[in-house]
């Protein structure tokens, strides 16, 4: 679909529009959540707690990816619709090839010091070595990963919805089908292994479009670099990548104190919620980075009239998709939890509460993802890099290590609830002041 002046989008306009984005994200998520099933399954819950564990360090660094995919987007879109096709283009061209630069050379760092890394994100002696081999294996196609993440927002950008959902699809297949392959005959490297192939196949798939096609509105080329530019992006997704290094650190954080009150089997329940949380969450962060450059275009191109039916629209779709991810969760708790660790009646019985406790969050949880990403297409990097802040870092910190004095372990999986709960004040708050200013 194109993205027109005279468009008005409509509800069914507007998922048609998000779903290719939304589709992505949960399957993103589906084939993490396989990844996940293999190794907690058939290598052992000690493995899969270590690449829990040592995850979030690498997530640390995606924080880059998520910045030039959302604030890249964001000006890219906003470019296109002031009528600048060639600047477009050269931004496209320069962020790209930045990215692959800013790829090796954290790949060669954190071949080299994975060891180190590892004992700094608390693994004890049992975990270590699996750390090691998970890391070294993914690390050398660090790079592919990272032009992995931003594609998903530059395809929408370059109105490919579509592109990026084949794009997500052929890495999940790859993954999945690899990981049925290689984890049982070759346990942890069989399912890094895995991983590192989805992602190649997940870049090349773009990078191909990129490059070669007639049609592409954005092409990889020559490129001027533009500092002004390049910040200008980088201002834009402050917010993206403050939630990633927040959410990231909050990682660590959680693992650390599980690891101290109730050791790896914390650390392998944490990392079970994480992966059926993105499930779920796929919708939230699917529907923003699909309507966002939406929003952009029609920001740039000073069409107010669309920007206010965007704008509620997406509060009404969001609100009710909330609901009934609330209800969807607390229901299949027991059965999703069963499919990771039913080996373990204990260990079932721990992940089934915490994930009905900490799914609750999803009521009000989409009312601060969409105002970072709302704001980040509004090119204002500020306000979005203040709600992402106070919502994956200062309240969640703050509930980590307060709640369990008061309600033990059951406050560790509460904790993200009521972080949301405080950030959500501010978020409408910055809705209700900024909305003269915007026009929406």
């Amino acid at each position: 679909m194109k993205i027109q002046l005279s468009d008005h989008f409509n509800y069914k306009k507007l998922i048609r529009f998000t779903l290719p984005s939304i589709a992505s994200m949960i399957f993103v998520s589906i084939y993490g959540v396989v990844d996940g099933i293999f190794v907690s399954n058939f290598v052992g819950k000690t493995p899969f707690a270590a690449i829990n564990l040592i995850y979030p360090a690498m997530m640390l660094v995606m924080a880059f990816a998520f910045m030039i995919s959302s604030g890249g987007s964001a000006l890219i879109s906003k470019t296109m619709g002031e009528g600048k096709k060639e600047k477009a283009n050269e931004i496209f061209s320069m962020l790209v090839y930045i990215s692959i630069g800013f790829g090796i050379v954290i790949s060669v760092i954190g071949f080299i010091f994975i060891e180190e890394i590892s004992l700094l994100m608390g693994a004890d002696e049992a975990m270590l070595p699996h750390c090691v081999t998970y890391g070294r294996i993914l690390l050398p196609a660090f790079v592919f990963l990272l032009l992995q993440c931003e594609f998903q927002g530059l395809l929408i950008a370059a109105e490919k919805p579509n592109l990026s959902l084949i794009m997500t699809v052929g890495a999940g297949v790859t993954n999945i089908i690899l990981d049925a392959a290689l984890v049982i005959p070759f346990g942890l490297k069989g399912a890094a292994v895995a991983t590192t192939m989805s992602q190649v196949v997940g870049t090349v798939i773009p990078l191909v479009y990129f490059t070669f096609s007639k049609k592409a509105i954005l092409k990889l080329g020559k490129f001027r670099f533009d500092f002004k530019a390049f910040l200008r992006c980088c201002s834009n997704g402050a917010s993206e990548m403050m939630t990633n290094l927040s959410s990231s650190l909050v990682n660590i954080l959680y693992n650390y104190q599980l690891m101290k009150m109730i050791g790896e089997d914390g650390v392998a329940v944490y990392g079970i919620i994480l992966y059926i949380n993105f499930i779920f969450l796929g919708v939230f962060f699917g529907f923003c980075s699909g309507s966002a450059p939406v929003v952009s275009f029609h920001y740039g191109a000073e069409n107010h009239r669309e920007l206010k039916n965007l704008f509620k629209k997406s509060l009404i779709v969001l609100s009710l998709s909330s609901i009934i991810l609330t209800v969807l969760a607390e229901l299949t708790a027991g059965g999703l939890s069963r499919i990771f660790v039913g080996y373990d009646a204990e260990l079932f019985a721990l992940t089934k509460r915490a994930f009905m406790l900490y799914s609750i969050s999803f009521v009000v949880m989409w009312v601060n993802i969409f105002g970072s990403s709302f704001f980040t297409a509004l090119n204002n990097g500020l306000i979005s890099a203040v709600i992402s802040f106070l919502r994956t870092l200062v309240f969640q910190i703050a509930a980590i290590y307060l709640l369990p004095l008061v309600f033990g372990i059951d406050g560790i999986w509460l904790a993200v609830l009521v972080a949301e709960l405080g950030c959500c004040v501010i978020t409408v708050i910055f809705f209700i002041t900024q909305r003269k200013k915007y026009n929406y």
